[in-house]
């Protein structure tokens, strides 16, 4: 009886393991037939490691890529058409919309070819190999070097094989060499960049981003959150800067699309590029998030987002504007709030405790562990003691202060000028003040002076009011003595007399000025600077114009307020916080990689994966619902039906389109309908993702593209920290939602008519 018990315990351990190995996970491709392939079919997969990452076949990380810099996209046909999320996608749709043509109201269809809109600047990166290279960069690194050594020799190693393997691949590839395990381990990632990527399509905004920020990171979810883009290539199929005579791109490896539905319990796979994760962080950093971190960011956020929030309820015009501004504010904002709430029920800290004791029994085992790790949690403490104090002025700094938008852009502005010198020819002159002026151009259309005017009172107001006084500016002695610490009315002569809070001011100022050093800006008049530049450079002798040039880095903007503002908030940061930060933070980096080593060693029998760093990744589990609170149980998916129950046409974001109502109406669904008749919106399943796995696609045990991955719900927000198989869940856009909306929807069967669809 003893033995059955024994080996009943032991069964149970077993699949435990299973389990969390099967939902927990964001693996490296190169490793899937050494670590996962075995689970991930007994979970049900189909296929191969073989099938999902080759580097001499065709494979499914052919067809995955990262899209924009920041969300992963993948192939839907033979000719270049890819899916991401409308979110994804976002800046790109605003950036072609109008009050006239307010395609993120409406949404956007290219019904050939030749509507398809161009993407300045938007990119998509394929990987064409990984590769382990920690032997290489490792190589001449040893136990007695200083921190500081061991990061030049790294550099050095890093450098070096970069440049080799670019040669070696005729400079075809780029390669990008990124850390592991806290330094533990390095790989590389051998890449192609696509330069001319073009907008095919976009529901409407009630569509594609249904239930805004109410909705955001909660289930149950319906958003359609989808959009369309094509990539082009030259005629040999390389990429290519955009041009009328380019041609979709050929594709190595595209996904055939399963409109087969899914059912709970289905093995579900999503393969994309997960951002940053840190599930091996040491309890006293989980508490400085939960404790400092995230609440000042949450209030700093919830103030911006009031007035922004009330500015877009009131203005068509103002909702265009700061539509993308909106939506990047507070996806950053409720994560948080939901990232705080998880740990917080899961008693993260406490269970970072529960282990470090353990860690710590072990590393204090035997005289050599003792020698490797025995200090190192005591260390970790006296880090993050001294941490909070300057952590929390930071973030006033950078959030409320540094990071507003006028502040940033003339910080940008400034830095260019600086480097202003006597060695610039006339066209260098030239071009510079050209970007300067389109730069300004761009800046002022998603800018409303009220609304800016209201931000920038009181995010003053919150630094002043939350901040010890000892790391005000001294521009605050200044409002306290001339204002009376009224921020309203600083902030009103602040865009009365700046040069970079008025667009009309800002132009005049690039166009009409001499390169005669940046040294004095009077109430926003410029007095003596750039004078006559554009206009009159070419009736200058050069040489004698361009000898008068001085550097403008010694310089500074003395009389500007919105300059002095910037440059008293810079005085406290780089006098004050950053000097203290680098020297509190500087052990972090080695606690960091020895402390992994510890737990590698001291764990030989577990499986790590690495925490995310936005490289390509398989994560593995099944389609569930949960049961977020005590008698509330969430099914695994939505329908239509959700929709037309949340249809509110007095609130933007809930503002069902008309073409919508009658599909409903007379359920006209076609192919895509599930076999009850209604038409599914969304699942979740039990895969471990976050930011970056954006547009991943979700796929199912034969490989076929069933969903789109577009959030978590909110009980997961915490699993960058701590993992949860009961509570977290990826939030995936059904896939024959989508294709609902390109055929019946908007029409645009030629669409579909691209893709390969597997039907029942």
């Amino acid at each position: 009886m003893r033995n059955k018990n024994i080996f009943l315990l032991l069964l149970i351990t077993f699949f435990s393991v299973i389990r969390l190995r099967a939902d927990e996970g964001m693996w490296l491709p190169i490793f899937l037939e050494k670590y996962n392939i075995a689970d991930m079919k007994a979970k049900g997969f189909k296929l191969t490691a073989e099938d999902i990452y080759s580097v001499n076949n065709a494979s499914m990380k052919d067809a995955v890529m990262v899209f924009g810099g920041g969300c992963t996209g993948e192939l839907i046909s033979d000719a270049g058409l890819l899916i991401t999320n409308h979110h994804c996608g976002y800046y790109n749709i605003v950036s072609h919309s109008t009050v006239e043509k307010d395609y993120l109201t409406n949404g956007f269809w290219a019904m050939s070819q030749a509507e398809e809109l161009s993407n300045p600047g938007l990119t998509v990166t394929f990987l064409i190999y990984m590769e382990d290279v920690t032997a290489k960069i490792l190589k001449n690194v040893t136990p007695t070097m200083t921190e500081i050594q061991r990061d030049n020799e790294i550099e050095q190693a890093i450098k070096l094989l970069k440049k080799e393997t670019e040669e070696k691949h005729e400079k075809k590839y780029t390669a990008d060499i990124k850390p592991f395990y806290y330094g533990n381990q390095y790989y590389m990632f051998v890449e192609q960049e696509y330069k001319d990527v073009r907008l095919v399509g976009a529901p409407p905004s009630a569509v594609g981003k249904f239930g805004g920020d109410t909705d955001n990171w909660m289930w149950p979810r319906h958003t359609g959150d989808f959009s369309l883009f094509r990539i082009y290539a030259d005629k040999n199929n390389e990429p290519a800067e955009y041009s009328p005579d380019n041609v979709p791109y050929k594709p190595k490896k595209f996904f055939p699309i399963s409109i087969k539905g899914v059912k709970e319990g289905d093995f579900t796979m999503v393969f994309g590029y997960p951002g940053r994760t840190e599930e091996y962080l040491p309890s006293h950093a989980v508490r400085l998030k939960t404790k400092i971190e995230n609440p000042s960011r949450i209030k700093i956020r919830t103030e911006k987002l009031d007035i922004i929030n009330f500015a877009m309820n009131s203005s068509a015009a103002t909702r265009i504007q700061y539509a993308s501004k909106q939506s990047s504010i507070a996806n950053g904002w409720k994560k948080w709030i939901g990232e705080s709430r998880g740990l917080r029920r899961m008693k993260a800290i406490d269970k970072k405790e529960t282990f470090e004791q353990k860690f710590v029994k072990w590393a204090n085992s035997t005289p050599e562990l003792k020698q490797k790790y025995g200090n190192i949690l005591e260390e970790y403490k006296n880090v993050y003691s001294q941490l909070e104090e300057y952590q929390k002025t930071y973030i006033y700094i950078t959030e409320a202060a540094l990071g507003l938008d006028p502040i940033t852009y003339m910080s940008s502005a400034v830095r260019k000028m600086s480097k202003l010198n006597k060695n610039y020819s006339k066209e260098e002159l030239n071009t510079l003040f050209s970007e300067l002026s389109n730069s300004a151009n761009i800046f002022f259309e998603d800018f409303d002076s009220e609304v800016e005017k209201e931000i920038f009172a009181q995010m003053l107001t919150l630094y002043y009011d939350n901040v010890d006084k000892k790391y005000h500016p001294y521009i605050f002695e200044t409002v306290a003595t001339e204002y009376k610490n009224d921020f309203k009315k600083y902030t009103k002569y602040l865009f009365e007399n700046s040069v970079f809070l008025n667009k009309e001011r800002l132009l005049q100022f690039y166009a009409n000025h001499s390169a005669n050093g940046i040294s004095q800006i009077e109430n926003g008049n410029s007095k003596g600077l750039f004078s006559n530049f554009i206009s009159n450079i070419l009736d200058t002798d050069f040489d004698t114009f361009r000898n008068e040039y001085i550097n403008f880095s010694n310089q500074n903007l003395v009389n500007d307020p919105l300059y002095q503002l910037y440059e008293s908030y810079l005085n406290v940061y780089y006098e004050l916080i950053y000097p203290k930060l680098i020297t509190i933070m500087s052990p972090l980096d080695s606690l960091n990689r020895v402390y992994m080593a510890g737990q590698l060693e001291m764990q030989p029998e577990k499986v790590f994966y690495p925490d995310a760093n936005f490289t390509l990744r398989v994560t593995y589990g099944k389609v569930a619902g949960y049961k977020p609170y005590d008698a509330v149980t969430y099914k695994y998916y939505t329908t239509l039906d959700g929709i037309m129950e949340k249809d509110n046409p007095e609130v933007y974001d809930y503002n069902v389109p008309k073409r919508l109502r009658e599909l409903y109406k007379t359920k006209d669904y076609g192919q895509y309908a599930d076999a009850d008749g209604n038409l599914r919106v969304a699942f979740i399943g039990t895969n471990h993702t976050t930011g970056g796995n954006s547009g991943s696609p979700v796929l199912d045990a034969e490989g076929n593209l069933i969903g789109l991955n577009f959030d978590r719900s909110w009980e997961s927000t915490m699993s960058d920290v701590m993992y949860d198989p009961d509570q977290c869940r990826n939030i995936a856009l059904d896939i024959r939602y989508a294709l609902f909306m390109i055929d019946k929807f908007a029409g645009a069967k030629h669409l579909i008519d691209e893709m390969k669809i597997i039907k029942n």
